[in-house]
């Protein structure tokens, strides 16, 4: 293969970082195909993404809150590095997002507005091969032809982003949020199979509305993504994406609020490589079932450019 063909290998095979909003629902609603990815030592890719999410609001019915839309938008940018992990194949993601959002609705019978905008919260993960893969120098990397793989990874949510606590909605979520996941990815030939299963977990946001005060904690969310993506060369794939989260009931000052969440999106994303180390990836994806929360279509484009250490 000519040495631009080996890049777009696994330049297919990694995906733009995914965009990330302030709130644990739309963080449990990624869709990520092609996220665990197998690169040779000393990879790295910078990724620029921008997304577009519209559609209606579902809160608890005992609430005076109705006809709620929201449309809300992100920019986001994220580095990848690859590396060896006790001689396993890894890699390291950050991801710094900003946001904003208009949303309006019925609050007590009144029509009524907000915007928003700001830093959201950042986002570092760890990701570890367990099974399948070692840590591959490119020469390695060359005679290396993919099949099942195992991984494990950990991220960590960094209660960075614009919060203030007179405030019911805002872009930050003021409390730290961590997710281990399991992921498992299966090569047949063009077709790829991957599965994906991890948990939310967060700490308690002391700094709640009305008061400033008040505590507002969350049960842990679980999320787990399914996609099959299909290479038709080498850099250029499509796949098919789906989703579903539960769980993340919340509490304010030990009160419950009858908002635990249950809902599955799915989309189609696809890949397509603009020059040996260059890429632009699209996605569309919408809720398909729903108990509380949003109810959106979501639309991101992202660019990114790879390189290798010499």
């Amino acid at each position: 293969m000519r040495r631009g063909s080996r890049t777009l290998v696994f330049l297919a095979r990694v995906s733009v970082w995914g965009l990330v909003l302030g709130t644990g629902s739309l963080r449990a609603q990624d869709l990520d195909p092609r996220a665990y990815a197998v690169t040779p030592l000393g990879t790295n890719f910078v990724g620029l993404g921008f997304g577009r999410s519209w559609g209606d609001v579902t809160f608890d019915p005992s609430l005076p809150v109705s006809d709620v839309t929201a449309r809300l938008g992100a920019v986001s940018l994220g580095y990848y590095r690859s590396l060896g992990f006790f001689g396993r194949s890894a890699n390291v993601r950050v991801a710094f997002p900003y946001g904003w959002g208009h949303i309006e609705g019925l609050l007590n019978g009144t029509f009524t507005t907000l915007d928003r905008y700001g830093l959201a919260d950042a986002r570092a993960q760890l990701t570890v091969n367990l099974f399948g893969a070692p840590a591959m120098s490119r020469p390695e990397f060359r005679q290396y032809r993919p099949g099942m793989n195992l991984f494990a990874s950990f991220t960590v949510l960094i209660p960075n982003g614009n919060y203030h606590s007179d405030r019911l909605i805002n872009i930050g979520s003021n409390r730290w949020a961590f997710k281990p996941e399991i992921a498992w990815t299966q090569a047949l030939g063009k077709w790829t199979v991957e599965a994906y299963a991890g948990v939310w977990f967060f700490t308690t946001n002391t700094s709640y509305y009305p008061s400033g005060t008040s505590e507002r904690s969350q049960d842990p969310l679980a999320s787990y993504q399914g996609h099959v993506s299909y290479t038709f060369r080498p850099g250029l794939w499509a796949a098919f994406d789906a989703t579903y989260y539960s769980g993340g009931l919340t509490s304010v000052n030990g009160v419950s609020k009858n908002d635990r969440q249950s809902a599955s999106r799915a989309g189609l994303t696809l890949n397509v490589p603009v020059a040996s180390n260059q890429a632009i990836k699209g996605q569309f994806a919408r809720t398909t079932t729903i108990r509380i929360g949003g109810k959106f279509n979501v639309a991101t484009l992202g660019y990114s450019y790879a390189w290798y250490d010499k």
